[in-house]
């Protein structure tokens, strides 16, 4: 069997550590991208109960006067 050369080892650690990296931030941009969606739910339905609380309120104000 041939040897492998000291060279080509190092670039076989280097590949190994760059596809890691890339592995790690396609995951961490999945990630962030999903949470970006949940937190625009999030504000639809805040608003939503916005619009819900002001009108009990000039409801209530209008039972009470």
């Amino acid at each position: 069997m041939a040897k492998k050369s000291k060279l080509n080892q190092v670039a076989v650690t280097i590949g190994t550590a760059v596809g890691k990296a890339d592995r790690t931030a396609h995951r961490v941009v999945k990630a962030g991208s999903a949470a970006k969606e949940e937190l625009a739910d999030l504000a639809k339905q805040i608003d939503g109960l916005k619009k819900q609380l002001m009108k009990t309120t000039k409801r209530l104000q209008k039972a009470l006067k």
